[in-house]
């Protein structure tokens, strides 16, 4: 199976810190890595700018509540009455020395998360115990995941044994100067719309406190941005693309709706 990602092109990636320092630093000593932020704020561009730079393969997992280690590790299936072992998408990227990257890590079960443990030592091994095989990382194989910490609960957190075996990086949407040259990019739009949607964005970021579990990411604001460039009204295309996302809650529907208004 061809799963992996030969990123070619290189990804639009405007640098914020020193993340990229940072993550070449890592990858020279393989040490793994745990990127966390808010939804929508340029983690997985990061991950697949970083591939390109890396000239690495790159697998990617979105993680989820029904994902058992047998989706990552791999599986026996019966094709044409023989039965064949069939690799995951971990199990890919260990042996070929790809960069495998776990999207929203939390949101995997807890018994899934511990198969990658022996991966973020020193060890460097993937244990498959269907098969009695140990496999040894490929010396360019790199393990990244990530996470929302805003978004967690007591039932959806990582576990300290888990947290400590990679070194972090603290992503954040960025200021508001470098968040709408990116709008501006990706939505195609004039620099001066882009940053209005950027201000509005931040003013109903602030409004976290007042039932919103969460701030509209720079995703929304490049959607509301390709609507307005294909003509749909500012106000109509915020609404759309911002607002209505965010919450079912009427009241702060209302709410957005007047802060919108006003703003445009």
């Amino acid at each position: 199976m061809s799963d992996y990602q030969i990123i070619e092109k290189e990804p639009y990636y405007i640098l914020t810190g020193e993340e990229i320092k940072i993550f070449e630093s890592a990858y020279d000593a393989r040490l793994p890595v745990m990127l966390k932020g808010p939804t929508g704020c340029g983690k997985t561009r990061f991950v697949e700018y970083m591939a390109f730079r890396l000239k690495r393969p790159l697998i990617t997992v979105a993680c989820h509540e029904d994902l058992f280690a047998s989706d990552l590790i791999g599986r026996y299936l019966l094709k044409n009455d023989e039965t064949l072992w069939v690799d995951g998408p971990l199990t890919r990227a260990v042996r070929m020395g790809a960069i495998c990257y776990l999207d929203e890590i939390v949101e995997a079960r807890k018994d899934t998360t511990v198969v990658i443990h022996p991966l973020t030592d020193n060890r460097r091994i993937l244990t498959i115990d269907k098969k009695g095989e140990y496999v040894k990382a490929h010396p360019d194989f790199l393990l990244v995941i990530s996470y929302n910490p805003g978004y967690q609960s007591v039932l959806k957190d990582l576990k300290q044994s888990t947290r400590q075996r990679f070194i972090s990086m603290e992503f954040t949407y960025p200021e508001p100067e470098k968040e709408s040259q990116i709008v501006s990019h990706e939505g195609e739009i004039d620099e001066n719309t882009a940053y209005s949607i950027v201000i509005l964005a931040n003013k109903i970021r602030n409004m976290k406190e007042h039932g919103l579990t969460e701030g509209a990411s720079t995703r929304l604001l490049i959607y509301a941005a390709k609507l307005i460039k294909r003509g749909i009204p500012k106000k109509e295309a915020c609404l759309s693309a911002i607002c209505f996302p965010l919450t079912d809650d009427t009241k702060i529907h209302e709410t957005l709706k007047d802060l919108i208004y006003d703003f445009f």
